[in-house]
């Protein structure tokens, strides 16, 4: 890699960690005119940079608000890119199909995840809120993702959570299931079969990341 297009790509990282979304369309915009291979400004500036906002949130140094601010920074690169990704070669890290579960209306947290999972590379499938289990195992059997994401901010939601878990494993989804939210903790989803929580993003990125690792991902049989 020359050092003018490291510099560029650095622009770009910064801009993402300034949460300067129409800066980062501009510059990777810029880098298609030049040329710049896609997969190099996903991995090398987009993502790198969101893994990085990643570990500062970890350390209490980001707060969600600005994670918030960066994911959307980084997603309007991917949008910039989007196209001239159609029929590319780039292979995503695993497919998520993602939501919050039956009765629940909240999609912040949910929001966050799928943001911060599309800039960590997998591709995301998010079906929304209020998301009934028939419509997850619909779902699963479309798109054959690698792993399903289940988002509950209510105790009153709990119950659907652990119906989807339910009929996802009656249906022969064997991969694996992630929860988080507010209300749920890593007690609650062993309890209900789901392969593992996370307390936030980042968290949820690294256990996805792991599963995949793992070989513990797997699409519907």
């Amino acid at each position: 890699m020359s050092n003018e297009l490291e510099e560029r790509l650095d622009a770009i990282f910064q801009a993402v960690r300034d949460f300067a979304q129409d800066r980062v369309a501009e510059l990777v915009r810029h880098e298609l005119a030049l040329g710049t291979d896609a997969e190099t400004v996903i991995n090398d500036a987009l993502i790198a940079a969101m893994e990085e906002v990643g570990d500062e949130f970890a350390a209490g140094r980001l707060f969600v608000p600005e994670m918030l601010m960066a994911a959307n920074a980084m997603k309007a690169g991917l949008e910039v890119l989007r196209p001239s990704l159609a029929g590319h070669a780039i292979r995503p890290v695993g497919k998520l199909v993602i939501g919050s579960v039956y009765r629940d209306m909240h999609d912040i947290g949910k929001n966050l995840v799928a943001m911060i999972m599309e800039g960590a590379g997998f591709e995301v499938v998010d079906l929304g809120i209020n998301v009934l289990p028939d419509d997850f195992v619909a779902a699963v059997r479309a798109h054959r993702p690698d792993l399903v994401g289940l988002s509950a901010l209510l105790t009153t939601t709990l119950p659907s959570m652990r119906q989807t878990v339910e009929a996802l494993r009656r249906a022969g989804f064997n991969g694996g299931i992630l929860v988080g939210g507010a209300p749920v903790n890593q007690a609650f989803a062993s309890a209900i079969g789901a392969t593992g929580y996370a307390p936030d993003a980042p968290a949820a990125v690294a256990l996805a990341r792991r599963l995949m690792q793992e070989g513990r991902a797997a699409p519907l049989g």
